[in-house]
C-alpha cells in the first residue's frame, strides 16, 4: 500500500510540473507586472522576457529582514540542494549554485561571477550577469553596471534579480524577491525558452524556499529583541 502510495505521489508531481511547464511555455514572453513596481531594477532591465516575482509579509522591521535575507545559507535547506542536484544529474556538470563550503548565498553568487549593479543599504540589492544557462557547466559573467542595460552580445541570456525589503510600520516588512530574464538573439531565445521550461518548476520552489527561511529568521531574530 505505501509503495502504490508512493508510486502515485511521484507520478502527481511530474504530472503538475509537467503541466506548470507546459503553462511556462505558453506565457514566455508574456510576463505579468503583478506585485511591487521596482524602480531600482528597472534601470538595468526595463523590458523582459521571463518575470520571477515573489513577496511575504514579515513580522519584524526592514534592516532585521534584509539582514536575514543577505545572510542567508541556501546550503542549510535540504529542498533547495535537492533540487541543485537534480538539475547536476539532468544536465551533467556542475549544479548552479555550487561553491565551496557554506555561507551567506548572495557572497557566493558573487563569487560565481554575479556583479553588483545598485545596493541601498539595509533595503535592496540587484545582481546581474549573462550566462547560457543551457550548458551543463555554466559561466556568470559579470557586466558593469553602466553597461548592463545596453549589453546585446548574440549568444546570451541577460538576467538582473533582486532581493529587497520595505518597510509596514516599525514591526513589520515585506520581503520580496525578483528575477528578471531577456534573451540576446532569436537562437538564445529558443535555446532559453526550452531551458526556462524545464526549471521553472524548480525556480518556483527555491523562490518559495527562500521566503520561507528569510521569514523565519528574521522573525526569530526580532524575537530576541523584544
Amino acid at each position: 500500500m505505501r509503495k502504490r502510495h508512493l508510486m502515485f505521489g511521484s507520478a502527481a508531481a511530474v504530472a503538475a510540473a509537467a503541466g506548470y511547464g507546459a503553462v511556462t511555455w505558453y506565457r514566455y514572453g508574456r510576463v505579468s507586472r503583478a506585485g511591487t513596481r521596482d524602480e531600482l531594477l528597472d534601470r538595468f532591465m526595463p523590458e523582459f522576457e521571463v518575470r520571477e516575482h515573489h513577496e511575504a509579509r514579515v513580522a519584524s522591521p526592514a534592516d532585521v529582514s534584509y539582514a536575514a535575507a543577505r545572510e542567508l545559507d541556501l546550503h542549510r535547506s535540504p529542498l533547495i540542494g535537492g533540487i541543485f542536484r537534480a538539475r547536476q544529474l539532468f544536465m551533467g556538470g556542475r549544479a548552479v549554485a555550487e561553491a565551496p563550503g557554506s555561507g551567506p548565498f548572495l557572497d557566493e553568487v558573487i563569487a560565481l561571477g554575479w556583479r553588483v549593479l545598485a545596493e541601498e543599504p539595509d533595503r535592496q540589492i540587484v545582481l546581474g550577469a549573462v550566462t547560457q544557462p543551457w550548458l551543463a557547466d555554466v559561466v556568470f559573467r559579470g557586466i558593469p553596471p553602466e553597461e548592463f542595460a545596453g549589453f546585446d552580445e548574440p549568444g546570451y541570456v541577460k538576467i538582473a534579480w533582486t532581493v529587497g525589503v520595505t518597510p509596514l510600520g516599525a514591526e513589520a516588512s515585506l520581503f520580496r524577491t525578483e528575477t528578471r530574464a531577456v534573451a540576446t538573439d532569436p537562437a538564445s531565445r529558443a535555446r532559453f525558452r526550452r531551458y526556462w521550461t524545464l526549471v521553472s518548476p524548480g525556480i518556483l520552489l527555491i523562490r518559495r524556499e527562500m521566503l520561507r527561511l528569510v521569514r523565519r529568521e528574521a522573525e526569530r531574530r526580532a524575537a530576541l529583541h523584544r
